[in-house]
């Protein structure tokens, strides 16, 4: 390079660096926005890192909850088939259905001593005796068909399994214009429960089966 070439070359170079730094320049502001909006993005993550802790959080207290309220759920069926269990142990208890209302009169126990030997052709020496007998239920259903039934405990649990024996193998009984069913006084779950299989019922007895 001849010493008149340098002054060109050095104003080559310097127009260079110019536009370089000037592309630089228009550089920044891209830049500083991309930094910005990288900052928005961090917070955006953080923020949802923080909520889904809090899910987490809320979702396990939830989960504590549920676990809680099954095993108070389990508690109460447990509860409730032992209060069924001991309800279906009322072992000097009758129950009385197909009695229309208000034939039994005043005295439920006297009419039970008089009815029931009739209904079952059986003697009872001394006559049958009662600790309690009434209607079930202080008022019928509105719109019931049929009476509601009556619930008697004897006094002596012999008398209690001879009664349910003999309606056992003859039922219902028959006295004058009605009929008379004599069961267990059941539970009302083991009542429900019972009621399912009375289509059953026929069926069970053609073929002789318990």
């Amino acid at each position: 390079m001849t010493d008149r070439d340098q002054p060109a070359t050095m104003e080559r170079i310097l127009q260079e660096i110019t536009a370089t730094s000037r592309r630089l320049e228009g550089m920044d502001a891209p830049i500083s926005s991309l930094t910005l909006e990288t900052k928005s993005i961090r917070s955006d993550i953080a923020s949802f890192q923080s909520q889904v802790t809090g899910l987490e959080h809320r979702v396990g207290t939830l989960e504590t909850h549920i676990s809680t309220i099954q095993d108070r759920d389990q508690d109460l069926s447990y509860l409730a088939s032992k209060v069924t269990d001991l309800e279906d142990r009322r072992r000097d208890n009758i129950r009385l259905l197909g009695i229309p209302e208000n034939e039994e009169g005043p005295d439920v126990q006297a009419f039970l001593s008089s009815v029931i030997p009739k209904l079952t052709s059986l003697s009872f020496d001394p006559p049958l005796e009662f600790q309690r007998a009434h209607r079930v239920a202080a008022k019928r259903p509105d719109g019931a068909s049929s009476p509601r039934p009556i619930t008697a405990c004897l006094l002596r649990h012999t008398r209690t399994r001879q009664l349910l024996q003999v309606a056992q193998n003859h039922r219902p009984f028959r006295v004058e214009k009605y009929e008379v069913r004599i069961t267990a006084d059941y539970s009302k779950d083991t009542n429900e429960r019972r009621k399912a299989f009375l289509a059953l019922k026929p069926r069970l007895r053609q073929l002789e089966m318990k």
